[in-house]
């Protein structure tokens, strides 16, 4: 695979908010940039994560405190560029991330080098109820959508959109932790709409209610792509979704670049129409009735597994942003349809079998940068266990709630945090990666 020139006198500084230690994009793009000589900053919450082990991490910064203000976003960012002492490439790695850079644009050139769009473009995208605007605007099919304006009315609309429906809030980045509420969720009665609209002020953004499209074979599917500066896409490609973790509801846990000229035709056209320039991750869904792919997401930052689409030119999504945005050319590549992405420990098995003629790229072990693949299984084993020891904690409290008093005994009410098994594993799949399971 040839090498890419990058301007390897600019570094790049990698923004994310999100407190997610296992977040294997963050690690691509420490590592894409990195093999090609440019300078990594990260600004993460790196403790108990793998990333941080990786030799192409040039210094680890700490993020913005929880709950921080976009002033104080802005100042730890002006922080980082007075020690780095030159204009760098920023490249937020979450949706919270891209809408805070995306407010602060202007503010933060020069020490900063970012694409020119108007600025409130990554949050109008990311947000959920007016993503689907943007696609009844574009001509891009998206799930029918209700937003319920009172509890009676999202009783109404669950049993008008044919239960089940999916639930969302369409700001997922202000959801607070600890409420046990999550950006997605299927429900399954008109009571449980109206439960959950009945929680929209702890959740901080609106609920939205979407017809249900079932998941099957080939219906999953993505782009990645970079919109360059004369807004065409770059980098990047469709690919469908083999393996998720929930199955059938979750993150991708093994993913293949697939060629599909509807797909793709989707994307540059929804790029097209908002004049939108940078990094973008689409997720669609195929509805196997009409065969029509729906949009479920519009993510304004680069997905997880956006290595995926590494071409024969080695150019993907991030160094595509580095090379435009430093003048310098993008090549002209062959896509390498069939090459695999395996998330490993979502996969263990797919990882351990021969890879695909086109190549895999595996999420954390790389023969050139060992460290995080060695990290990884410890962590993972401590969270996960951290995790479930939660959770049987949680039923212990809740059937102890429920248990009957002794007479005469009045006591107070609490919580009830039984959940069952497929809930469990959803949980733990939101604490690992910001995928959300938007793709059902």
């Amino acid at each position: 695979m040839p090498v890419l020139l990058l301007d390897t006198r600019v570094p790049a500084v990698l923004l994310r908010i999100d407190r997610n230690p296992f977040h294997h994009g963050t690690l691509g793009a420490v590592r894409s940039l990195g093999r090609a000589g440019v300078h990594v900053h990260l600004v993460a919450d790196s403790t108990g994560s793998p990333v941080r082990q990786s030799r192409f991490v040039r210094q680890i910064h700490p993020p913005p405190p929880p709950g921080a203000s976009l002033g104080d976003i802005a100042a730890a960012l002006r922080r980082i560029a007075t020690g780095v002492a030159r204009p760098a490439v920023l490249i937020p790695m979450d949706d919270a991330s891209g809408i805070a850079v995306g407010r602060l644009r202007e503010e933060l050139a020069p020490a900063y080098l970012l694409p020119q769009q108007p600025g409130t473009l990554p949050e109008r995208v990311a947000d959920k109820a007016e993503l689907a605007e943007v696609c009844a605007a574009a001509g891009v099919p998206h799930p029918e959508t209700v937003i319920p304006e009172s509890a009676e009315h999202a009783e109404s609309a669950a049993r008008g959109l044919g239960l089940p429906v999916i639930a969302k809030w369409s700001r997922p980045w202000l959801v607070p932790p600890g409420t046990g509420l999550r950006s997605t969720s299927v429900v399954r009665s008109a009571q449980e709409a109206r439960d959950l609209y009945l929680r929209t002020g702890e959740a901080g953004s609106r609920l939205l209610l979407q017809a249900f499209l079932p998941p099957g074979p080939d219906r999953d599917w993505f782009f990645h792509g970079y919109a360059d500066r004369s807004g065409t896409v770059r980098g990047g490609g469709p690919g469908v979704k083999t393996r998720a973790w929930p199955r059938g509801a979750g993150l991708t846990a093994v993913g293949r670049w697939a060629p599909n000229a509807q797909v793709q035709l989707l994307a540059e056209r929804l790029a097209a129409k908002l004049g939108y320039r940078g990094i973008f991750d689409l997720d669609f869904r195929r509805c196997g009735a009409t065969g029509r792919y729906h949009l479920l997401d519009f993510n304004p930052r680069p997905g997880a597994q956006f290595r995926l689409f590494t071409d024969s030119a080695g150019l993907d999504v991030v160094r595509a942003l580095h090379l435009d945005l430093t003048h310098r050319p993008l090549p002209d590549g062959v896509p390498l349809p069939g090459r695999e992405f395996v998330v490993e420990n979502y996969a263990p098995l797919t990882a351990l079998r021969p890879a695909p003629p086109a190549g895999r790229e595996l999420a954390w072990n790389a023969r050139d940068d060992q460290g995080p693949g060695q990290a990884l299984w410890g962590l993972w084993a401590r969270h996960v266990s951290g995790r479930l020891l939660d959770r049987v904690r949680g039923a212990a409290a809740g059937a102890s709630a429920h248990t009957p008093a002794p007479a005469g005994h009045h006591a107070a009410p609490t919580p009830q945090t039984i959940e069952l098994p497929h809930a469990m594993s959803r949980d733990l799949s939101e604490d690992v990666s910001d995928e959300k399971a938007s793709s059902y």
